[in-house]
């Protein structure tokens, strides 16, 4: 089964980190950008990586620290931005909700 992935104007609900069955979604993938809700659980991570745009995290609900080159606490209602083929990983002090955006240059 194919992945669905939102049309321009089709409005999504982001699911609640407390549901037991929150899970990563892919929301957008586009040329220009794409967007998903990351659902990480207490205790978890998402290992080191790149990426060729520029990502930007939105804190939904939760709290996470964002592993670069310095270490930065994410919280409810946090929003950063990395810069292109900045290494970044993520690592859950709580269950947490974070959406996120990664802006393509081409």
């Amino acid at each position: 089964m194919a992945l669905h992935h939102a049309e321009a104007g089709e409005r999504l609900s982001l699911q609640q980190v407390t549901s037991a069955d929150s899970k990563t979604a892919a929301l957008v993938k586009t040329d220009k950008f794409e967007a998903a809700q990351l659902v990480v659980r207490a205790g978890t991570s998402i290992h080191r990586h790149a990426v060729e745009g520029y990502v930007i995290l939105y804190c939904v609900e939760g709290s996470v620290i964002l592993e670069t080159q310095e270490d930065t606490r994410l919280a409810t209602g946090d929003w950063i931005y990395l810069a292109r083929g900045e290494e970044h990983g993520l690592r859950a002090i709580e269950d947490s909700s974070l959406l996120l955006t990664v802006l393509f240059d081409g």
